[in-house]
């Protein structure tokens, strides 16, 4: 099989309907997924479009993986909610906003638990 030069490969990408290039200057390339983070210091990165599409080659020496760590998102409660709960299920306030808490902010959820917990 013989060689092809860069040349020639060149003209036949773009017969094709293929270009390939480079992304100049890039520091940093992340990847994140749910549980983790793969970092890539000074990398170099090619880009081959083709039919409308882009596609990126990404190389590099210093890899650095990361373990996410996750964080429990903090439910916004209302006081007018916490209010409400506390005079509907006739509990204190502490307890109404505990409820809404453990049900992410749900009223009637909230109400439902408090209401069980009294009389069950």
């Amino acid at each position: 099989m013989r060689r092809v030069s860069p040349r020639e490969a060149k003209r036949m990408m773009q017969r094709m309907g293929m270009s390939m290039g480079e992304i100049p200057d890039v520091q940093q390339v992340v990847f994140k997924t749910s549980s983790k983070e793969i970092i890539i210091e000074n990398p170099e990165v090619a880009v081959l479009e083709m039919h409308g599409q882009k596609i990126f080659q990404v190389t590099g020496e210093k890899i650095v993986e990361k373990a996410l760590e996750k964080k429990e998102e903090e439910v916004t409660i209302p006081e007018e909610d916490v209010q409400l709960v506390a005079m509907q299920a006739k509990v204190s306030p502490e307890q109404a906003r505990a409820a809404l808490k453990q049900t992410n902010g749900d009223l009637a959820q909230a109400i439902l638990l408090l209401s069980q917990t009294k009389y069950g």
